[in-house]
Parts: C-alpha cells; structure tokens; sequence
C-alpha cells in the first residue's frame, strides 16, 4: 500500500481498537493471502485451484472493482473513482483524442489510435484491472505482452523505451503525470469509468460492514477528502463530480493502486 492506504488502515485499526500490520504481498498472491483460495482467473470467470495459508483481513491498495473479483471478494463501498487509459511516451506521434460526451467513442477514438498510427506493443499485468486482454484490443493489430513489472514502473518502461504503449489505472497515471512531467501522455480511456474499493473475504462480513461505517464517518468529517489532497491532488481536476458528491456527504473517497 502506499502512504494514503497506510494512513487510512491505520486509522480503521485505531477506530477498532487493534493493532495495524502491513503485510506484503504481490497481485498475483494478494487475494489468495486474503481469502486463503488459489484462484485461476478465464476472463470474468475463476477456478478455485486449492487453498493457501490466509495472512491479512484487508485488500487495502486501491482494488478495481472487476466482475470475476466480486466471485470472490466482498468489496466496500467505493473509495476511489478510476479508469484505465492508454499512455505512451510524450514524443509518441499519436495524439491524445478529443474527448466527446460520449464515453464508448471516446474508447473506440483511443483505440484506433492504435491502429492509425501502428503502435505495436501495449504492455501491462496479467490479473489485474491494466492487464490488456480485459479490453479487446486484438482488433487493433497491437501485440499484447504481459510484463513482470509493478504498475509504478510501467511508465518508466515507456520513457525508457521498453515498449510504445501501456495502460495505466488513474491513481498510477496522476502520480505519473506528477512524477515525469513532459515525458508521457494520456492518449485516452481504454475502459469505461470504474471505482476502486477494499476487498473483503466473504466470511468477513462484519469487518465490511465496520469498515464502511468508519469510511463515512471519515468521508463526513471532511478527514478522507484531506487524506486524497494530500497525495492526490489531481484527482479533484480529473473527477469533480465524485468528489463533489463526496463532499456533500453522500458517496465515497480514494485509494492507491499496489506497487
């Protein structure tokens, strides 16, 4: 987790009264070490594949909400809004879309970017809400390549010229933007909006239900719109309605994604 998850955990263990633990993990390990299942993921469909010893009661890294997760997570109330967007290196010759009102021409717009200007590679992570093959992107003529690498490097991949393409999740990009300013550029959404939440076992009921009456209680005291500002500052430019309506008392607040 980053620093904004740590700081808000840390809170939720001292509303419980407990103890905060940080325990490390991969995303290839993340829910296994949750929910104590060996899963194998077939598009939005899982296969339990054995058991695995259970070491946290939180995923609390900025989990996209996907449809196969929810088979076997319980998810929170959302906490962060996101997308995934298609990024490239600043002196790529593709040009960002002009984003319309419409958000599936928006996508069809990024994608053909791929194609109108032969970019041949997109990278990303298998299993996770930046793995390629979640948005058909065969069509294009783009290659595929799952890469072994954080979701924090895969903007220096593209800086570096590991490959031409990659998506990134919103909470990476901004923090992206920020860091290599005038070295990378957001081409467009390959995804439609999405939220982030944290992922629950489904015999956790209890803990979900204490975690989101403590996240509201954060988000009415003002004290999580604080914690986004604090290490997201962009998000309020890029998703002004979410945190409107947030600050109105009435929806949800922000995570990280897993480094």
């Amino acid at each position: 987790g980053d620093g904004l998850d740590v700081e808000l955990m840390k809170l939720f263990a001292d509303h419980l009264g407990v103890t905060y633990q940080y325990v490390e993990t991969t995303w290839e390990r993340a829910i296994g070490d949750l929910t104590g299942k060996l899963i194998e993921v077939k598009g939005e469909d899982i296969k339990i594949k054995g058991d695995t010893q259970i070491k946290g009661d939180i995923i609390a890294n900025g989990l996209t909400l996907l449809a196969w997760r929810e088979k076997i997570l319980d998810f929170s109330i959302a906490t962060f809004p996101t997308q995934v967007w298609l990024l490239t290196s600043a002196d790529s010759p593709a040009n960002p879309i002009q984003p319309s009102q419409d958000i599936a021409q928006d996508i069809a717009a990024t994608k053909a970017l791929l194609t109108d200007y032969k970019i041949p590679e997109v990278i990303g992570i298998a299993n996770t809400c930046v793995d390629p093959r979640l948005y058909q992107l065969e069509p294009t003529g783009t290659r595929i390549r799952l890469v072994d690498l954080n979701l924090n490097e895969l903007a220096p991949a593209v800086i570096n010229g590991v490959s031409e393409a990659t998506l990134l999740d919103v909470p990476d990009a901004l923090m992206a933007l920020e860091k290599w300013t005038g070295r990378i550029k957001i081409l467009g959404p390959i995804s439609k909006p999405q939220v982030m939440a944290c992922g629950f076992a489904k015999t956790s009921p209890e803990l979900r239900g204490a975690f989101n009456a403590f996240f509201e209680e954060c988000k009415q005291k003002g004290i999580y719109r604080n914690l986004v500002n604090k290490y997201y500052p962009l998000a309020f430019t890029y998703f002004p309605e979410f945190f409107n309506v947030q600050k109105a008392g009435a929806a949800r607040g922000s995570s990280k994604s897993m480094n």
